[in-house]
């Protein structure tokens, strides 16, 4: 998509024009498709039980009622407590409005511009900028930047990363990753208990017993356990920067000035270290919390460079 895009502005230069993004496409499209990068997800964690069940003779529908009673019950207790969790990881203070006027400015300018409710505004240590959004829903929400942003930020910078946050707690994106976090977990501690067993001897029953089709259906789970906690933890990056992507478009809708968030990429780009936080709550934050990798889909953000690309096109 990137690619294209690059080549439509190329082309588009040739022509003395740029293609225009409108920003309501760009949020449509992103969380259509991180709809359905999620519903890939929970099929691999169903082909996954499905099967080791088939591979051990289980009963399949028992083991698919249980894993899925375990993973909702995880989901709501990971759900429940994530706001705490999110600001306790990192440290987050609430900010006092006395001294930290610009950023309750910002965020009542960014409420009033989206038409949600005022989230609480938090501040964190650290001389980079960055931010991120938290909160089991709009109505209990919470904003945090750090120190680096308010120090570094003009009005109409903050604004952009501020309305990206809202855009964030807007979309439910605060719930969705959640979910997706916790069933990406749930398939890794699913893989690891069933690798485990096979290496301690519990999948050693007689050979006799297994039919030749048990035993394709034993390589087949071996490899499928092997894989599926890679392959989900590369979707769930992908859902990630397709977030992000839908979240700047929507700081575009509020402001209503792509170049304060362009600006501010711009800033967090001529940084030399990215901010360090816990690898749980990475993928909440702004931009990248760590050194741009040989390749983005290692990464829980696109690059600076093709977010600046598309919002230079709204």
């Amino acid at each position: 998509m990137v690619k294209q895009e690059k080549k439509d502005v190329r082309e588009g230069k040739n022509q003395g024009e740029v293609k225009h993004i409108d920003f309501r496409d760009q949020i449509a499209k992103n969380k259509t498709k991180s709809v359905f990068l999620l519903i890939f997800v929970f099929i691999v964690f169903i082909a996954l039980g499905y099967v080791i069940a088939l591979a051990f003779q289980l009963d399949v529908f028992a083991l698919l009622i249980f894993s899925t009673f375990i993973s909702i019950f995880y989901v709501w207790l990971t759900y429940a407590f994530s706001d705490r969790i999110a600001l306790w990881s990192v440290g987050a203070k609430e900010a006092d409005p006395s001294q930290y006027r610009a950023l309750y400015n910002s965020v009542e300018n960014m409420s009033l511009a989206s038409g949600l409710p005022m989230p609480k505004a938090y501040i964190m240590q650290g001389d980079q900028i960055n931010a991120f959004a938290t909160g089991k829903n709009p109505k209990h929400s919470v904003i945090c930047v750090t120190e680096g942003a308010i120090a570094k930020l003009n009005k109409q910078e903050l604004e952009g990363v501020i309305g990206h946050e809202m855009s964030h707690i807007a979309n439910y994106d605060i719930r969705f990753v959640t979910i997706v976090a916790v069933v990406v977990g749930a398939i890794s501690i699913f893989s690891q208990i069933f690798l485990r067993s096979l290496w301690y001897g519990g999948g050693r029953s007689s050979n006799n017993d297994r039919g030749g089709g048990n035993i394709i259906f034993l390589v087949l789970a071996l490899v499928l356990a092997i894989l599926a906690p890679i392959i989900v933890k590369l979707v769930q990056l992908a859902i990630s920067r397709k977030r992000e992507y839908a979240a700047d478009a929507g700081a575009v809708e509020f402001t209503r000035y792509p170049p304060g968030l362009i600006n501010a990429l711009k800033k967090i780009k001529q940084e030399n270290e990215p901010l360090k936080v816990p690898d749980a709550v990475a993928p909440m934050f702004f931009s990248d919390t760590t050194k741009q990798r040989f390749t983005e889909i290692f990464q829980t953000h696109p690059s600076l460079d093709k977010r600046i690309l598309v919002l230079e096109q709204m």
